[in-house]
């Protein structure tokens, strides 16, 4: 998060005080450097440069419009796994040849959305699914084309929520039935593979189970003799959340990458998301109370597991900091809890931590990826506000949900 630090012991993001923006804006919101951003995309080009890959940003992670602008902007595609996420893409500019659609459950309305806007590959991930995009084209007289996404086996060793290479995962279809499939393609005369694609896992630390799947992909290419345009390599980079993580050698893979693309001679497809948002925000709470336990401190804020699930959904740990620094130490344990109905609605326990009190603010970091886009309105709550920082400015890019609308709606 190197858009967020410390002057003058007052939180700053790029050149902006966050104390200045929580004055003008209720809390809680998310805040994010646009900065960050784009030296995220840069430097992801940068490090596969001499592999030349499209790039399509993984839209689940965040789907705030101006964010997916700003990506479109600079270059990026988009990997989208419904409908919605397909019209917000190309909403926010980004072309249709470089759109993916991925996904297990993809309904027929969504399949016939991507093929009328042309987009570049809808990723099946079913023999089912095949055979009904292949029934859609013979309608309108079409060949359509698509990838195939084929489930590698891999353990990408992250959390078990978040591991989609494994055959006991529900992603993609086994080397068996991809080979048994490909061998009978020709049966479905509107279908066109132009794809295989993988996708292990997400917040993945290593390039260690990224090898074994390139390794494992070129030996179905050679055993089938496969050739084709595109193989989509998916994502699942992991970032630093807290100072035990090891950040993944992306020098590494791009040169993996680089060799199997001489080899297949293909071009490369990646569907990064938390590497290109992760680091990019923080969400901004108020202490609303203190409550004293038997055994430690519940700082109570009001930001709920509604607002930001993954601590609930994934045990994720994600640090919480002041907006100001105080030398003053409180040496009692605290967590970190939300106001929502649920045990699960809490983010994280320190043994120390500096002296706070009711009506402080603090912000929860590394919340760019999977924070708005996985919020909801458990009890009766509105979305809450998303802000971008620009160099010493800033504006909303998602205003508050309205209460009364979200009641009577």
């Amino acid at each position: 998060m190197s858009q967020f630090k410390y002057f003058k012991e007052k939180l700053f993001i790029e050149s902006t005080s966050v104390l200045n923006i929580v004055k003008k804006n209720k809390t809680p919101f998310y805040l994010y450097s646009e900065r960050q951003i784009k030296e995220n995309y840069l430097n992801f080009a940068k490090r596969f440069k001499s592999v030349r890959p499209l790039i399509c940003f993984a839209a689940k992670a965040n789907t705030n419009l101006v964010i997916m602008r700003i990506l479109g902007k600079l270059g990026s595609g988009a990997d989208v796994v419904s409908g919605g996420e397909l019209l917000k893409a190309l909403k926010a500019g980004i072309k249709p040849n470089k759109i993916v659609f991925s996904g297990v459950g993809k309904t027929e309305e969504e399949l016939k959305l991507a093929i009328k806007k042309k987009i570049l590959l809808i990723n099946v991930e079913s023999e089912s699914e095949a055979i009904l995009i292949n029934k859609i084209g013979n309608k309108i007289n079409k060949i359509i084309p698509i990838g195939f996404r084929i489930n590698p086996n891999v353990d990408a060793k992250t959390h078990k929520k978040i591991s989609t290479g494994k055959a006991e995962n529900k992603f993609g279809v086994s080397i068996k039935n991809f080979s048994s499939f490909y061998k009978n393609i020709k049966q479905l005369k509107n279908l066109k593979i132009d794809a295989v694609s993988v996708h292990i896992g997400s917040q993945i630390l290593s390039d260690a189970p990224y090898k074994k799947t390139l390794s494992i992909l070129l030996k179905i290419f050679t055993s089938l003799n496969i050739k084709l345009k595109y193989v989509d390599l998916g994502g699942g980079f992991g970032i630093k959340y807290n100072k035990k993580d090891k950040k993944i050698n992306l020098n590494n893979y791009a040169k993996l990458v680089y060799n199997f693309k001489k080899k297949l001679k293909c071009d490369i497809i990646f569907e990064p998301g938390r590497s290109l948002v992760g680091n990019t925000g923080i969400l901004v709470s108020k202490i609303q109370y203190i409550k004293k336990g038997l055994n430690k401190n519940f700082i109570i804020i009001d930001a709920g597991m509604n607002d930001f699930m993954r601590p609930a959904l994934y045990d994720a740990d994600h640090d919480i900091v002041p907006i100001i620094k105080t030398n003053k130490k409180n040496l009692e344990p605290i967590e970190f809890v939300g106001p929502i109905c649920e045990t699960s609605c809490k983010f994280i326990k320190y043994k120390k931590y500096q002296k706070i009190n009711e009506g402080d603010f603090v912000a929860i970091t590394n919340v760019g990826a999977y924070g708005s886009s996985l919020s909801s309105n458990y009890n009766t709550k509105p979305l809450i506000a998303e802000i971008l920082a620009s160099k010493n400015s800033f504006k909303i890019i998602r205003k508050k949900q309205d209460l009364l609308k979200l009641i009577n709606a």
